[in-house]
């Protein structure tokens, strides 16, 4: 069987003899079925948990709409003409509306690269700027002790709007929802206290009840103005498939209730060889985006197997921290040893690498240069194909294979 993986701006083919191929693990009804502008105006007159949008402020109020960075597939640009129809019907001004970019830690835009996100005609009608991490407002602290600290933008609007795509996230459970808010436009302080707590006991992809990092990220939003929420979830296409709004909390649920329907998938047993992608651009710019597709590999590969991972990875490894960490290690599990012993932002992805690293070989086919891949415990090859002839001369000619396309979208249900 020939299957594309999403490789940047292209594909990359690989071609799996039947005998091996154990599953290809996609999304499931998940088939395009109405228009994006239908889906979105019917979450938009039926939301869950609040009146709807329109009554839910005052003509002169100023507006906050954070919407994700240029790291995450949100279709800012097709959610925003509806929902500037949707505040204007209610009397808003274009004048009081601003777009800001959650930047979390990653680097600010250029300004091509904000115009591209919020669309031609919204950039022209409204102010489209990035939070600022270091210019925030303390709001207070969370039971955790996380600090909020709010991007001023945000922090001092008198309402605000908080839009995302719904999908698995490796410790805060799923993405979306309040997360819009922390990380999305909190200060590196208050970042790094709330993913402090990744290494504790339900900090897991998709797991809400009992996660420390989702409860504290949720505890945080409450103590800003969010009026509302508009999240969507995305096909293998990044195309709007279905989309929730209202409530912080309830909105967000529904969203994460239907990923689950579509994208758990359970396998009887792991596999000798994993075989992931991001879905290509933008997910797949730096390594340290791919993790993310890493971590839901690590779920569906045995012990002493192979994970196959395919990235561009334009812009490297993506963090300076994390590329730190990565390049200064001796071995893997210094990585984990290390953010037990002193938690920071940006190592903690490696010691997510690290982690998988313990647990399996793996091979790297990105635009990355060989040495470097070595030298952050990888094995670099030019294809897919050619990695995967190399993982079958180790593990064996009768060796089981899964193949993940969409791998930040999947998690493997071993249960």
């Amino acid at each position: 069987m020939t299957i594309s993986l999403g490789y940047g701006t292209g594909q990359q083919e690989v071609s799996i003899p039947d005998r091996n191929l154990q599953a290809v693990l996609m999304p499931r009804g998940t088939e395009k079925q109405e228009d994006e502008d239908i889906l979105l105006r019917k979450a938009l007159r039926h939301p869950i948990g609040t009146p709807q949008l329109r009554t839910l402020f005052r003509s002169g109020e100023k507006i906050a709409v954070v919407a994700s960075d240029m790291t995450r597939p949100l279709p800012t640009s097709r959610i925003m003409p509806v929902l500037l129809e949707e505040l204007t019907a209610g009397g808003a001004r274009l004048e009081d509306i601003t777009l800001i970019f959650g930047l979390g830690i990653h680097r600010h835009h250029t300004e091509a690269e904000k115009r591209k996100l919020a669309g031609e005609a919204v950039y022209e009608r409204i102010r489209c700027v990035d939070s600022d991490p270091e210019d925030c407002i303390l709001l207070g602290y969370t039971s955790r002790g996380t600090p909020v600290e709010i991007t001023r933008e945000v922090a001092s609007a008198d309402r605000i709007v908080c839009l995302g795509n719904i999908e698995y996230h490796y410790f805060a459970g799923f993405s979306g929802g309040a997360k819009a808010i922390l990380p999305g436009t909190a200060s590196r302080n208050a970042i790094q206290k709330n993913h402090s707590h990744m290494m504790e006991p339900g900090a897991a992809s998709g797991c809400l009840e009992g996660n420390p990092v989702r409860e504290d990220i949720e505890e945080a939003a409450a103590m800003c103005k969010i009026a509302f929420i508009l999240n969507v979830v995305l096909d293998a296409a990044k195309r709007i498939i279905w989309a929730a709004a209202g409530d912080t909390v309830q909105a967000h649920r529904a969203g994460c209730r239907y990923v689950d329907s579509c994208c758990r998938r359970k396998l009887q047993s792991a596999a000798d060889i994993v075989i992931v992608s991001q879905g290509g651009a933008p997910k797949d710019l730096n390594l340290y985006q791919m993790q993310k597709a890493l971590n839901h590999a690590a779920y569906a590969v045995r012990e002493g197997g192979i994970i196959i991972m395919a990235g561009y990875l334009g812009e490297g490894l993506g963090e300076p921290v994390f590329e730190q960490w990565m390049r200064e290690a001796e071995e893997p599990k210094e990585l984990v040893r290390k953010i037990t012993k002193n938690f920071c932002l940006g190592g903690h992805k490696a010691a997510a690498i690290g982690s998988v690293l313990e647990k399996a070989s793996i091979f790297l086919v990105s635009s990355l240069q060989e040495s470097l891949v070595r030298e952050i415990f990888m094995h670099p090859f030019g294809s897919v194909q050619e990695a995967l002839q190399a993982a079958f001369q180790i593990m064996g000619e009768e060796a089981s294979v899964v193949v993940m396309p969409a791998g930040g979208s999947i998690l493997p249900d071993l249960k």
